[in-house]
């Protein structure tokens, strides 16, 4: 089966990729912490690559351009079967959509989106890329989760955008969401009040599988990142959140299930 002819419920997270200010060092920064290596993607919006684990597309990278002042973070990409129906519908919505759609080459068509918190993320319409190739590996995406101040408003969002079923815990000290498609478990979103990062705000935390939460950490350190929650057990593995050089943050996992 060609990638081409492989269908991602839409809804389901794709792909994630980063714009970030020094390309190059970007790349060695990733490359040695989780083994990627690099080819060059669709350049519609600067120059990009791909990262790649045994040469099957992992996640993109881009350039923003020297003037643009943009916060530097990871951006979890939703599948669609209808890049422009799903960019209208974010807009009736009460999201906005900030670049796009666009057609990215053969690659596939693709928009830039903020949910009505304020989150951004994008939409992929496939073509000839499908998205992330490879999961479950060091390197991989593994799980995104939306970081906000509460999930019942912009939870009710993404249930009219995409149709998931919501499963909620809402409890005196949890406010989380599950987000289900086909009866399984695509993505979640978290409550969490005033302790909301000011400076990101609302926004998609993308998770990556790593062999060693612990070594990985302080592999994150030595390459010139910061550790921001030391790497810790939670439900599903042992998690850190970190941060790359120009300080787009990160979770790295091993999760309980390898």
């Amino acid at each position: 089966m060609t990638e081409a002819a492989i269908r991602r419920t839409p809804g389901t997270p794709c792909w994630v990729s980063l714009m970030v200010h020094g390309l190059a060092a970007t790349e060695e920064f990733y490359g040695a912490l989780f083994g990627w290596e690099f080819q060059p993607g669709p350049q519609q919006l600067g120059p990009y690559v791909r990262g790649l684990l045994d040469g099957k597309a992992i996640a993109g990278i881009g350039q923003l351009p020297p003037d643009r002042q943009l916060p530097i973070s990871w951006m979890t990409y939703l599948a669609t079967d209808d890049a422009d129906l799903t960019a209208e519908t974010i807009r009736s919505c009460g999201g906005t959509v900030g670049v796009g759609p666009l057609d990215a080459a053969e690659a596939g068509r693709m928009a830039i989106a903020a949910d009505p918190s304020g989150a951004v993320f994008g939409i992929w319409q496939a073509a000839a890329h499908i998205g992330t190739a490879v999961a479950g590996a060091h390197g991989t995406p593994v799980w995104n989760e939306l970081i906000t101040r509460e999930t019942s408003s912009v939870g009710k969002f993404y249930e009219t955008l995409f149709g998931y079923d919501v499963e909620e815990v809402v409890s005196a000290d949890l406010d989380f969401m599950t987000l289900r498609l086909e009866d399984r478990p695509v993505a979640s979103l978290r409550g969490v009040g005033r302790s909301l990062n000011r400076d990101l705000g609302s926004h998609w935390m993308t998770y990556f599988e790593v062999d060693d939460t612990d070594a990985a950490a302080g592999l994150v350190t030595e390459l010139g990142g910061q550790v921001i929650t030391p790497p810790h057990e939670g439900e599903d593995g042992r998690l850190a959140t970190v941060a790359d050089p120009e300080g787009a943050v990160f979770t790295i996992v091993r999760s309980a299930t390898r």
